[in-house]
């Protein structure tokens, strides 16, 4: 798992109000909790936050975090984060605390591999679950989870039972649900409009 150091200040002032000088500051609000920690109300540079998780695990980045507080050398994953719609900027984020040596929850792109027979017929390939929940060990968190999806036909379905997880992962879930499926070809609503007007043409020509 990757990992990275970051620094955070304490927020003294905790609610709206508090959030709200952060982020006249230049400043992330937010909050690190977790298991043998006490809550606490933090703030983080928008441009430290970024870089820390900007390579390939995002937010499953293993953070050190540093600074004069409770959270000093606590290591912590990005749980949550608020992003202004227009700027992209952070406007929230909440740290969990994690113990290397226990395993806990974390949220996984899924990523499939090859071009299917379905798609190579004309059909269409749906991701419908973007990302999913896997439990291991921090340090053995996968980058994403890959399905190859080359054998799949028009029709066919991949359902969470059907992955087989990385060693030491486990994917969680009550309901066998659909991951990913492959569609036939539906035509465009301009091309179906177009049959329609051949079809009147020829109807008028005959009459």
């Amino acid at each position: 798992m990757a990992q990275a150091e970051l620094n955070v200040a304490l927020r003294k002032r905790v609610g709206k109000g508090g959030a709200r000088s952060a982020r006249r500051a230049g400043l992330v609000p937010g909050v690190v909790y977790g298991p043998k920690i006490e809550s606490c109300a933090v703030s983080v540079e928008p441009k430290a936050l970024k870089d820390a998780i900007a390579g390939e695990a995002g937010w499953n980045t293993m953070l050190t975090l540093v600074g004069d507080g409770p959270f000093n050398g606590v290591l912590a994953v990005v749980k949550d984060m608020q992003v202004d719609a227009i700027t992209r900027v952070p406007t929230h984020v909440d740290f969990h605390a994690i113990n290397a040596d226990e395993a806990a929850s974390f949220m996984v792109p899924v990523n499939p591999v090859g071009k299917s027979k379905g798609e190579k017929e004309g059909g269409n390939l749906q991701v419908i679950r973007k990302e999913l929940e896997v439990v291991c060990l921090p340090n053995a968190v996968p980058a994403a989870i890959d399905i190859n999806v080359e054998e799949l036909a028009i029709g066919d379905v991949v359902h969470v039972a059907d992955i087989e997880a990385p060693a030491g992962v486990e994917i969680p879930h009550d309901v066998n649900f659909t991951v990913i499926t492959v569609v036939g070809f539906k035509a465009s609503e301009d091309e179906e409009g177009e049959e329609s007007e051949d079809v009147a043409e020829e109807t008028v020509e005959e009459e």
